[in-house]
């Protein structure tokens, strides 16, 4: 099972990289496979420690792939990295072992640390929405504009149906990044 999170790296700066990721938990591992090249890649490899954030705050998954990166955070409790300020739980990671790939190499990580700050929400249609369109952007040079339309017609629904002011917020960021990309021609103004 694929689980999607947010994944805070340390630059070499010392700053925070935020992305939003997919994720495996391996027995007691958590597996990472960011996409040859990333920021997130170079700089697991770099520090071989990362943290991964559960968060019902959609923006911070759609604003990370939309340049909406200015989130809050705080410092890791046990590695040297950071971690969402505002997030429901983290965990965090040390690089155990790393499985080469042309592609999306493989970083199984112990966890090292959990914490949980909030307790878990209830479900939500329009945050799933939010998060399924996340994904969609961020292939948007691997999909047809055909697939995009439909897929955002469909997802659309849990938007009307069901968004806050934050799903609303991010769902706006997405839907302007397929308008502004050079390769598709799609009209989203009917799903605002």
């Amino acid at each position: 099972m694929i689980y999607e999170g947010i994944v805070l790296t340390s630059l070499a700066d010392g700053g925070s990289h935020i992305a939003p990721m997919g994720f495996r938990a391996q027995g007691r591992q958590l597996v990472l496979s960011p996409f040859v090249p990333s920021t997130t890649l170079a700089n697991l490899r770099r520090t071989r420690t990362a943290v991964v954030c559960a968060s019902d705050d959609v923006r911070v998954m759609a604003g990370a792939l939309t340049g909406q990166r200015d989130w809050p955070v705080t410092r890791a409790d046990i590695v040297d990295g950071w971690r969402l300020s505002e997030c429901l739980s983290h965990w965090e990671l040390v690089v155990d072992s790393v499985t080469d790939d042309a592609e999306r190499p493989r970083f199984c990580c112990n966890v090292v640390h959990h914490a949980s700050h909030a307790p878990a929400p209830y479900f939500n249609r329009a945050q799933a929405a939010v998060v399924e369109a996340s994904i969609l952007i961020s292939r948007l040079e691997m999909l047809d504009s055909d697939k995009i339309a439909r897929e955002l017609e469909y997802l659309h629904i849990a938007i009307a149906k069901t968004a806050g002011p934050r799903e609303q917020e991010a769902w706006a960021w997405l839907l302007g990044a397929v308008s502004d990309h050079p390769k598709h021609d799609i009209d989203t103004a009917r799903w605002l």
